[in-house]
């Protein structure tokens, strides 16, 4: 196990601590409503009307519209879900920018609204967009931005 001097003695480090300073991960809290209709094949349509503020429903309607080719509706619906996501986000104590873990389900939503708004954005053309939007991504989750792309 790796240790790290505090204090004028070594100590055991976890696996996650964070010695560059920078902000802790934020965890969204769990609304497992919308997650499990969506799993139990509820169309995304009437989960986004049902909890307009579920990241999860607008990233599933951007990618049903991107799948069928309809761009420019997807980029609408990606957009929803990154905006409902940052504010998310802004209630848990997010500063604009830190660690966003893939790893933790409830923040899924929002990282897959950004890697669908990045990926509409590129189809039409949005090139700073698009390079914003896969920035942030990678930024805010590493393991988010390999999975999803």
């Amino acid at each position: 196990m790796a240790a790290v001097r505090r204090w004028g003695r070594l100590e055991p480090m976890s696996i996650h601590e964070n010695l560059l300073g920078g902000p802790a991960p934020t965890h969204l809290p769990d609304d497992p409503e919308p997650r499990e209709l969506l799993a139990s094949g509820a169309a995304p349509s009437e989960v986004a009307a049902k909890y307009p503020a579920s990241s999860l429903a607008w990233a599933q309607l951007a990618d049903e519209a991107f799948e069928a080719g309809r761009v420019v509706e997807s980029y609408a619906y990606a957009r929803t879900g990154y905006h409902r996501g940052l504010d998310a986000l802004r209630r848990s104590g997010w500063k604009g920018h830190g660690p966003v873990p893939f790893e933790h389900e409830p923040n899924r939503g929002f990282l897959r609204a950004l890697h669908a708004l990045a990926r509409a954005a590129q189809a039409i053309g949005e090139n700073e967009e698009y390079e914003r939007c896969s920035t942030f991504l990678r930024d805010s989750s590493p393991t988010a931005a390999n999975t999803l792309g």
